[in-house]
């Protein structure tokens, strides 16, 4: 679950990085939609393509150059991208780990079986 909630919001961030870079190339004054939710737009104007404003977590949003939004978003991206090697070794060796736990107990089954076995014989 931790996986994929972590690819979850990478590919967040990657689509805001596309999204930043997508809009700097757009003329001032053209005609936009405005995100208010993730489901609900407005109509609007594009005012300024050399800045924007930047969701960087509870609530709190930073005026950036889109030269620092795509460095932002970069560094988001790349330590997300981190934290997922560090789970995916977290998890490897869990598994690891219960498959021993599991071969052991199978063991120790089979032997309780045996002694049973031979003690009814």
């Amino acid at each position: 679950q931790t996986m994929s909630q972590l690819k979850g919001v990478q590919s967040r961030f990657i689509e805001s990085q596309e999204s930043v870079l997508k809009l700097s190339k757009k003329k001032v004054g053209k005609d936009i939609l405005v995100p208010l939710t993730s489901s609900m737009y407005v109509p609007g104007q594009l005012a300024d393509n050399e800045k924007v404003l930047i969701d960087i977590g509870t609530g709190y949003h930073v005026k950036m150059s889109v030269d620092d939004a795509n460095g932002y978003f970069q560094r988001i991206t790349e330590y997300i991208t981190k934290k997922m090697e560090v789970v995916q070794k977290n998890l490897i060796e869990k598994d690891k780990l219960r498959q021993v736990t599991t071969e052991i107990l199978q063991l120790k089954i089979q032997a309780q079986q045996q002694q049973q076995s031979a003690q009814q014989q």
